[in-house]
């Protein structure tokens, strides 16, 4: 028992070093892919399809619009700059919600979506929940939150097969994720809840209402001078 335990400590330390070794690198050196796009794709090659499996591009922070910026924080984690990784409030109202008869509803932030794109696996077992917690504690340790939002946006995925802010723009609007306009800011940030169900060729006047929604947030919460909470 003795030889077992000490293996497993020593390859939990190992883990551990590595983790932190890769997210410690990933401040400055920008991803090339994550674990969504290997995983999207491995499933395409294995139907023999043809290069380029997915589309993905990726743009630095600096040319990132703030429309876009604060689109995201409005329409996916309206606490990000204040929290460390976990939203206790909305956790604490997404439990009530459920205990008073409701559906489940996720109540991840955009520090948690950025480890899970980029490290883990789609699902919701409490292994896969626990190893996402660990790389978000570390993701907000050690990346400024401007860091944090820049891989978001650029690894996240926006339809099937497009990854990233840049790609997205180009493939949709037809220029650099630098020229969208509010309103396109505002699309593109609301299909993320559900990349498989809106369409940002055909935009749903449901995606549109989300839109519109996001743009009324994103005045509210400040406009602009919000980003510098940041």
């Amino acid at each position: 028992m003795a030889p077992l335990w000490s293996w497993s400590q020593r390859l939990a330390a190992f883990c551990v070093l590595v983790s932190l070794v890769l997210v410690l690198g990933l401040r400055w050196i920008d991803p090339p892919a994550s674990a969504f796009m290997l995983r999207h794709a491995l499933n395409v090659w294995r139907l023999d399809q043809t290069p380029p499996y997915y589309q993905h591009a990726w743009i630095d922070w600096s040319h990132i619009p703030s429309s876009v910026k604060l689109a995201a924080i409005a329409g996916e984690d309206q606490r990000f700059p204040r929290h460390l990784g976990f939203d206790l409030i909305e956790i604490r109202h997404a439990i009530r919600d459920y205990r008073a008869g409701g559906r489940l509803r996720g109540a991840s932030t955009i520090s948690q979506q950025t480890a899970k794109n980029l490290f883990l696996w789609p699902g919701s077992g409490w292994e896969r929940k626990l190893v996402e917690g660990w790389f978000t504690l570390l993701i907000e340790i050690l990346w400024p939150k401007e860091r944090i939002l820049e891989v978001y946006l650029n690894i996240a995925q926006f339809s099937p097969g497009t990854y990233g802010l840049e790609a997205s723009s180009q493939r949709y609007f037809g220029h650099s994720a630098s020229e969208l306009t509010r309103q396109q800011a505002a699309l593109l940030i609301g299909v993320l809840p559900a990349p498989g169900t809106y369409r940002l060729d055909r935009p749903s006047a449901r995606l549109q209402r989300r839109a519109d929604w996001i743009l009324d947030q994103s005045r509210r919460l400040g406009g602009d001078a919000y980003l510098r909470r940041l």
